[in-house]
């Protein structure tokens, strides 16, 4: 279920897309964020910084975009988003000597130290490659091509979750 909910709003993005033109789409997206963060609110009774900063991006560039009759916003959004995050998972990690993947996983999942420190430097690397990618498309490749990247490119992600999963799971306790 929750993986639908965070599936949808790109699922629509791309069926309005399809159906009408990069405008549309946007504005499906918008609205689609909205009811989706309305859901995870219902269904958890609060939202994560990222669920906040993603609403807060979708709305703010997606605005820009409809506004500016301007496709580049829609499209660099998720390398802000994905940039944003390793930095802010860099300065914890490094000036900030924290690790927020443990704060927020940490009464979940019992891990030695260095299997946190290794996730938090894989999830900025990850963070960091998917920014890339978006910014490689986004900048060289058509809005078509991009669209088809945003809905096809979530093999990345998935791979991604795989084998964080499979690592993590060979780091457990024995008794979870």
């Amino acid at each position: 279920m929750k993986f639908l909910i965070d599936f949808f709003p790109i699922a629509l993005f791309f069926g309005a897309y399809k159906m009408a033109d990069i405008y549309t789409a946007t504005a499906v997206l918008m609205v689609a964020t909205v009811v989706q963060t309305a859901l995870i609110y219902k269904l958890d009774g609060k939202l994560q910084t990222m669920h906040k900063i993603t609403l807060v991006l979708v709305l703010g560039f997606g605005a820009l975009t409809l506004g500016l009759h301007d496709e580049r916003f829609i499209k660099w959004k998720p390398t802000l988003l994905y940039t944003g995050l390793a930095v802010a998972l860099a300065i914890a990690h490094w000036a900030m000597k924290k690790n927020f993947l443990q704060m927020m996983l940490g009464q979940q999942l019992q891990l030695p130290g260095r299997v946190w420190h290794r996730l938090n430097i894989a999830w900025m690397l990850y963070c960091l490659f998917m920014a890339a990618i978006n910014a490689y498309v986004a900048t060289y490749f058509s809005t078509e091509d991009w669209v088809n990247f945003k809905v096809w490119g979530y093999v990345f992600p998935l791979v991604f979750i795989v084998a964080q999963g499979v690592y993590v799971a060979r780091h457990l306790p024995k008794d979870q």
